[in-house]
């Protein structure tokens, strides 16, 4: 079964100037502040699309990882990803690296290193993002 999930902006006022909030409707964990120069300088307590997108991410690739490792009968023990979106003004999104830290019991570098580059191109996140160049750096804990 297909779920959605929503949100919704109210924006006032003009780009360099102006605010707006973004809600996050379908959970109701909460509202948050955006302007242009959240985005284009400092965060200064307010979020951004890019920021919305790297927190899609890395829940998802982390989602993604898990699954591809129980499909080869392993579990891990922590999946710890973050996701950095590089958004360049008059360009947009350049890049998103996501960093990969995870301690898997008996699992081998190789098998690792192909079990998450699988699941980047696997999460549905990585796959409606196509229009950038998604890197990965992923490292195994001991």
């Amino acid at each position: 079964m297909a779920t959605v999930r929503s949100a919704h902006t109210v924006w006032q006022g003009n780009l360099p100037t102006g605010s707006g909030q973004v809600t996050l409707d379908s959970s109701g964990l909460g509202t948050y502040d955006v302007t242009w120069k959240a985005r284009a300088e400092q965060a200064e307590g307010k979020t951004s699309p890019e920021e919305l997108i790297a927190a899609a991410h890395s829940a998802c690739f982390s989602m993604a990882f898990s699954h591809a490792l129980g499909e080869e009968g392993k579990t891990p023990e922590t999946v710890n990803t973050s996701a950095d979106v590089t958004f360049q003004p008059g360009e947009g999104i350049t890049g998103i690296k996501l960093t990969l830290r995870a301690k898997v019991p008996g699992l081998s570098e190789e098998d690792f290193q192909r079990i998450a580059e699988g699941a980047k191109t696997g999460c549905p996140v990585s796959a409606a993002l196509t229009g950038t160049t998604i890197t990965l750096e992923a490292s195994l804990e001991a």
